[in-house]
């Protein structure tokens, strides 16, 4: 691998840890540039989840101690998510995910236009619909299973649902979705690095790449708070979406 190969993938991996730890999407940049320096799909998503762990990580310690991350909330939906995230990882390796690849850039559109639509979502604290306890095993399972089996879009369908099911305000809702997704990404990890899905030395280059950009953007995301992840999170999911559709009709045609 040459160096300019290897900068490129430092950068992609920090671009991807600061948009990550404010509103989900990474991937839309990190799995892109992998599959640029030449990696196979699995070998791709498997290097992806290893480098998108440590940014994670980075997040998540940002977000705990500068208060929002409540452990007694997080910790069912923290082990539901794991285990389905498991279970999602190992059907991946076992079965063809094209289905959902049809099915998600229209979901994600969904999403998008209802937070356009809706200014004051996550402004405040609102009133559960859920239980902890209905939220860990409902959500984790499902959100869980999904990002273990394809994952675009994982966090921004946590952070939906942290503020729709369980009232919480953006901020503390994307502090939420990194702990789970830090769960998820872990599980997920395990199972490639047992398959033997992960590039090493490329995800090296990542990883250093994904501390700076996790810890980056967790601190603008604490800093300016939820007018600030509505926007660039509004910004990523239709960014998301165009490039999942462009790739699903330009693969057709």
């Amino acid at each position: 691998m040459t160096w300019d190969v290897i900068l490129l993938l430092f950068f992609a991996g920090l671009s991807a840890g600061f948009i990550d730890a404010i509103a989900g999407g990474g991937g839309l940049i990190s799995v892109p540039a992998l599959f640029w320096a030449g990696l196979p799909p699995q070998m791709a998503l498997g290097t992806n989840k290893m480098q998108a762990t440590w940014g994670t990580l980075m997040a998540v310690r940002k977000y705990a101690r500068a208060g929002f991350v409540s452990w007694p909330q997080v910790r069912l939906a923290v082990l539901v998510t794991f285990i389905f995230a498991c279970l999602g990882t190992w059907t991946v390796t076992q079965v063809s995910n094209e289905v959902l690849k049809k099915i998600v850039p229209w979901m994600l559109l969904g999403i998008a236009i209802y937070v356009l639509l809706s200014p004051g979502l996550g402004k405040t604290h609102a009133r559960a619909r859920l239980s902890l306890t209905s939220f860990a095993l409902l959500c984790g399972g499902v959100i869980g299973f999904y990002d273990g089996f394809f994952g675009p879009g994982t966090g921004t369908f946590w952070a939906l649902a942290c503020i729709s099911l369980l009232g919480l305000e953006l901020t503390r809702a994307t502090a939420f979705t990194k702990v789970v997704n830090l769960a998820s990404n872990i599980a997920s990890l395990i199972v490639f690095v047992a398959y033997g899905r992960i590039n090493y030395p490329i995800a090296a280059a990542m990883i250093a790449g994904q501390l700076i950009g996790g810890r980056l953007g967790a601190s603008m995301a604490i800093r300016h708070g939820a007018p600030f992840i509505r926007i660039i999170f509004i910004g990523v999911v239709f960014a998301m979406v165009i490039k999942l559709l462009f790739d699903q009709f330009v693969s057709r045609g």
